[in-house]
């Protein structure tokens, strides 16, 4: 059977002008479009309409009311025409760009978007609402919190602005009702992009967690003044509870303080400024401690950063750091931080650079010196201060591809304990460049020039000395490359070959009366494999005639460019048996060939990764080290990685101990239950037959909240030696999508401890 629709009434409206009131009392019925929404009309559409339009309109029966960026569906509608305003029940839906707002009864002025509603549910930003014409970019901004929620009020106060009266709110999707964050009132102002709620209780899964009188925050993820989200985290340091707090003093400043609550040490209390001009930046950052309940002294930390620009080319800048006593990383760090900072550097330092006839010149002026921060059972080498350095670097561009490089320094380095004095360094140099397509060469002369000017060491008078040192350098770089087309397992790669020779020379010199400064050995790796000294700084230069002979070749996918397979081997050949040690006397080779390397790796699957590295030790005939890493990763949320490390003769840390490594490294993030993540970490010695680290938690990602629960324990670096003491962490957050995280936030440890570590709160639930 067929049934007759009624016929639906359109009138449009103009803001300034009333119409006819003999349209509207019209009562037979006509099909009439609707019109397209324009600026400053309403355009009212209904089943049956009466009343005098000059006064009142009045509508009943599917009716929908347009105007400019708002759209209101309702049973009835009266709307008072020179006013604007509308009254609309027994349930409607009013739409504002992105946000939905429905309820019973509706009370609103549509000129100046305010009014009441009653028994709303709104859903501000919501995806499905499409911008009508005429909408403005408040929605495009409005991406930090998208609340949706109920109440027994709603009051627009506004365009984009809300009060929502005894509401409850959330940030889930619809139907996830596992947190709310419920006020008195709550006003949302999406001009500012500030909300405020006042008498608020977070509730999770039924249960109040957090209570709070007053609270503002930022509705677009902007910087925001107030209380952030408390922290604790328990372990061998103690329990500690951090409340900070957030001051936006402008765009371009901010400071947080943050007092923390240990219940093993007493209260610190920790602050940071930051700011951000055009011409400079920086930051200070500070943790006191007043008479530790363990110690009985203050412990404190600072540290400071600056860089500014003067001038185009002139910068200025420092860095500072410092503790209160050698043990503050231990008890308020973890082990990463305790073994990083051994050394912590304080420097300030300034520089110009300029252009100069075809190249660049650059010059630097610096003051540093270190805190040292010595275990009593491994001494760690304190370096010197330099006090002042002034370095110099400048290259220049020469016809038919020659160009002149040039390196100067000038440092007086000061210790309490060791040698100190001036030294002066010039390094000019020209080389030559021919490069083509299928390869190039780079021969290269110089002369370093070293003075040393020494002053007396020791109570017995040892008396100062001048030292230089000349010594020729020349080096050739060469290397050639060859492609070709491949194809494997239907899949189309390109295949590479790429010979490389480096030769060096540099004449044997003994150089044991000068002391060292600021030489270490470098890693032995592929790219020191290249390199003219095997030493850091320029106290030490080794002897050298030598050929370096490497090889490379790739597997490279046609369609997306990754290297899906790369094989290395060098190897460096000496024509002269003789050599420079570390401490500056000269010494003669066993073999005339050193530094076997080898390295394989690359992405062999999309989710299978190889890393390894190889070094052969021809003067013992045995392995120096190696490495060998394989990761399993097919999506983001699962990976599991497996490290093997092997070193013959490793240094421990940054100590003066040496001694073998064999180590295991298991790293796992993987999905063990819909929506749960198991994660671990296993770093084990095996030459002590004990652990390094043990890292186990879970992960939980309901879409709308996370929760995260780890424990981490650690041995110092010195467990390979002595019965160091361990160190115990332990992270708990609850983590709200669009609210920030309670608690300690671990995903920073795990990012460090798996490699591959996905943050599962940007993973999508299926």
């Amino acid at each position: 059977m067929l049934k007759l629709q009624p016929t639906r009434m359109t009138l449009a409206l103009a803001a300034a002008f009333s119409v006819s009131a003999a349209q509207a009392e019209d009562s037979t019925p006509q099909a009439l479009p609707t019109p397209p929404a324009t600026q400053g009309q309403t355009h009212v559409t209904a089943d049956h309409m009466d009343g005098q339009m000059q006064d009142k309109l009045k509508a009943s029966g599917d009716v929908v009311v347009i105007r400019d960026n708002q759209t209101l569906e309702a049973d009835w509608l009266d709307y008072y025409q020179q006013q604007n305003r509308v009254k609309a029940g027994n349930h409607f839906r009013l739409t504002r760009e992105k946000d939905v707002v429905t309820g019973t009864t509706l009370d609103y002025w549509m000129d100046e978007h305010t009014g009441s509603a009653q028994q709303p549910f709104f859903q501000m930003g919501s995806p499905d609402t499409q911008n009508k014409a005429g909408s403005s970019n408040r929605s495009l901004a409005k991406t930090g919190i998208a609340f949706r929620g109920d109440g027994s009020e709603v009051q627009f106060t506004g365009p984009d602005q809300y009060r929502l009266i005894n509401s409850r709110v959330n940030s889930c999707v619809v139907g996830d009702d596992s947190w709310y964050l419920k006020s008195s009132t709550l006003d949302l102002n999406y001009t500012t992009n500030i909300g405020v709620a006042r008498n608020a209780r977070l509730e999770f899964q039924g249960v109040p967690i957090l209570y709070t009188p007053w609270i503002d925050f930022p509705l677009d993820g902007s910087r925001k003044s107030g209380l952030l989200t408390p922290t604790f985290r328990s372990g061998s340091s103690g329990f500690d509870l951090a409340l900070p707090y957030y001051w936006n003093i402008a765009p371009n400043y901010d400071a947080t303080i943050t007092p923390h609550i240990n219940l093993k040490h007493g209260t610190m209390l920790a602050g940071e400024f930051r700011y951000l001009e055009p011409d400079f930046s920086g930051s200070i950052y500070t943790e006191q401690l007043r008479n530790d309940k363990l110690t009985n002294t203050d412990r404190y930390a600072w540290y400071a950063t600056h860089k500014q620009t003067v001038v185009p080319g002139l910068t200025f800048g420092y860095d500072y750091n410092y503790v209160s006593d050698v043990n503050y990383f231990t008890d308020f760090g973890d082990r990463t931080l305790s073994a990083t900072n051994v050394n912590l550097m304080r420097q300030a330092w300034v520089n110009y650079t300029t252009s100069w006839q075809g190249g660049n010149v650059n010059t630097m002026l610096r003051a540093q010196r270190y805190q040292t921060l010595e275990d009593p059972i491994i001494p760690a080498d304190q370096p010197y201060a330099r006090l002042p350095q002034i370095s110099l670097t400048a290259n220049q561009k020469l016809p038919d591809g020659f160009s002149f490089n040039l390196q100067g320094d000038l440092t007086r380095f000061s210790h309490p304990t060791l040698q100190t004095g001036d030294r002066v360094v010039a390094y000019p140099s020209v080389s030559w460049t021919y490069e083509r397509s299928w390869g190039f060469i780079k021969p290269k002369f110089g002369v370093n020039y070293t003075s040393y000017s020494l002053n007396a060491l020791g109570s017995d008078t040892t008396p100062g000395s001048n030292i230089t040192r000349t010594l020729p350098i020349f080096s050739t770089d060469s290397g050639l490359y060859f492609e070709r087309d491949a194809n494997f397992r239907g899949s189309d790669y390109v295949e590479t070959l790429e010979p490389r020779l480096f030769y060096v020379y540099i004449p044997a010199k003994d150089q044991s009366n000068i002391p060292n400064f600021d030489s270490s050995e470098n890693d032995f790796n592929f790219a020191q494999l290249f390199s003219e000294n095997r030493f850091s700084g320029w106290d030490r230069i080794n002897a050298a005639n030598q050929l370096t002979a490497a090889l490379t070749s790739r597997l490279i996918s046609s369609e997306t460019g990754i290297e899906r397979l790369r094989v290395m081997l060098g190897q460096r050949y000496y024509f002269k048996n003789e050599d420079t040690s570390l401490y500056g006397n000269q010494i003669t080779l066993q073999n005339n060939s050193k530094g076997l390397l080898g390295s394989l790796g690359g992405d062999l699957t999309q989710a299978w990764r190889l890393d390894s590295t190889y070094e052969y030790n021809q003067d013992l005939a045995k392995t120096q080290r190696y490495n060998l890493q394989v990761r399993y990763n097919p999506e983001p949320g699962k990976t599991v990685s497996l490290r093997y490390r092997y070193g013959r003769y490793e240094q421990i840390g940054d100590t003066t101990q040496y001694g073998p490594l064999r180590q295991i490294d298991f790293g796992v993030q993987w999905p063990i239950a819909r929506q749960w993540y198991a994660v671990a970490r296993e770093n084990y010695s095996l030459i002590d037959n004990k652990p390094l680290e043990h890292l186990l938690g879970v992960e939980y990602n309901d879409g709308c909240w996370t929760a995260r629960a780890v424990v981490k324990r650690d041995a110092s670096l010195a467990t390979t030696i002595t019965s160091a003491t361990t160190h115990t962490g332990v992270f708990f957050q609850l983590e709200l999508r669009g609210l920030g995280g309670l608690g300690s936030n671990p995903t920073s440890e795990l990012k460090l401890a798996i490699p591959g570590y996905s943050n599962i709160s940007d993973i999508r639930s299926n």
